[in-house]
């Protein structure tokens, strides 16, 4: 009986995305160990990178690296199909999903930080839509809605300004 092998050959931009996933990873279990006010409410600093990864390198990279975030992440904080992860999951696909619609404004005018802003706000409304239609099913959850704003709107701020601290400096940008 003979033995099949299939090898997938490893590109250069896999490796880019493996080493900015890595670091965005790092970056989530680094968050997990903060302790926050209220539950849910992170400061997202993997977005940092996901912000950067979007404008040097385009959606797709960006969708791979959150992607590969949450699951990864997931997997080592244990929560791997757990309500935290399908939170996670349904922040970053609205998040994503905001990105993909911000990225055809003008350049000009809508830089990382308010990237960053739309995708914060996305992030947490995926989140209360998850957490309303399955984990609490009654309207109260909504009763959230303006501290959860208030801190999307805090930490994408402060995480924008940070992309685009990042972005200004190449010598500071996470290596490829």
């Amino acid at each position: 009986m003979t033995r099949s092998v299939t090898e997938l050959p490893v590109t250069a931009d896999d490796i880019r995305i493996a080493r900015l996933a890595a670091a965005a990873i790092a970056l989530t279990v680094a968050e997990a160990a903060i302790p926050m006010p209220l539950p849910g409410v992170k400061p997202g600093l993997a977005n940092i990178i996901t912000l950067v990864v979007l404008w040097r390198y385009g959606w797709r990279d960006a969708a791979w690296v959150s992607l590969l975030r949450v699951l990864a992440g997931s997997l080592l904080l244990g929560q791997f199909l757990a309500p935290g992860f399908f939170l996670s999951l349904s922040g970053s696909l609205a998040s994503l999903a905001a990105l993909g619609l911000a990225g055809w404004l003008p350049r000009r005018w809508f830089g990382p930080v308010s990237h960053s802003l739309f995708a914060a706000f996305a992030h947490i409304g995926g989140q209360l839509l998850v957490a309303r239609l399955w984990l609490v099913p009654h309207d109260g959850v909504f009763y959230l809605t303006p501290v959860f704003l208030g801190a999307a709107l805090v930490f994408g701020l402060c995480n924008g300004l940070v992309a685009a601290h990042l972005l200004a400096d190449p010598g500071r940008t996470p290596p490829p």
